[in-house]
């Protein structure tokens, strides 16, 4: 029953942050720009920083394959909880993009990520964001849990400064779940992959360099 309840609550974490990010997105579209870039960013780091806060002593709040393949392979995360966080994390993505899509039929990509130019930049970019993002997480964080109160305001502001930089070339995904969602449902997958992979690859990067770094690794 406890597992349940984590891999619930992550459930409803990542239908939080795809719903209220990938809504700023439509809504900016469908509104000619009320939202505006930043607000979008913005829109991502505090839906990033209250589910940190409201579910963080639950499940961890990790929201994203990408962290909770990284948390397992920085020996805080047992193999046997990874399928199933990102088993319900992917569900919490795909049930939001089908929120945003009732609500807004008429959008044609409901938030999916693109790239804007070259895909080879786009990868590029997203294994260095996600690379930052899953440092930062890692250290701010508690054992496989991102909680308290340095952890959501960092993390949360990394997003949104990584979201305001880098959102009109990648789309500042950084995570696949919130990619897999809205590219499904509005049916634009051709560039899915680098979604996919560009995050899980910076993220395990991320790892191996926090791992060099980690004090017991110095004998100078």
């Amino acid at each position: 029953m406890r597992e349940l309840k984590q891999y619930t609550a992550e459930l409803i974490g990542t239908f939080a942050l795809v719903f209220c990010g990938t809504g700023a997105i439509v809504i900016n579209e469908v509104t000619g720009g009320t939202v505006s870039h930043l607000g979008i960013a913005a829109t991502f780091g505090a839906i990033v920083t209250a589910v940190i806060y409201s579910i963080g002593e639950q499940s961890g709040a990790h929201i994203n394959p990408a962290v909770t393949i990284a948390f397992y392979l920085s020996g805080r995360l047992k193999l046997k909880k990874v399928l199933p966080y990102i088993t319900f994390q992917v569900t919490g993505a795909l049930l939001a993009s089908l929120l945003v899509w009732y609500l807004f039929p008429q959008n044609e990509l409901l938030g999916t990520t693109l790239p804007a130019f070259e895909v080879k930049q786009t990868f590029i970019l997203e294994v260095l964001l996600t690379f930052i993002l899953m440092f930062v997480i890692i250290q701010v964080s508690t054992g496989s849990k991102e909680q308290g109160l340095l952890a959501g305001i960092a993390i949360g502001l990394v997003v949104f400064l990584e979201a305001a930089f880098a959102g009109p070339i990648t789309g500042a995904s950084m995570n696949p779940a919130r990619s897999i969602g809205p590219a499904i449902v509005s049916g634009h997958m051709e560039h899915l992959w680098v979604y996919i992979a560009a995050p899980v690859l910076g993220a395990g990067l991320s790892i191996a360099v926090w791992k060099f770094l980690k004090p017991h690794n110095d004998k100078a």
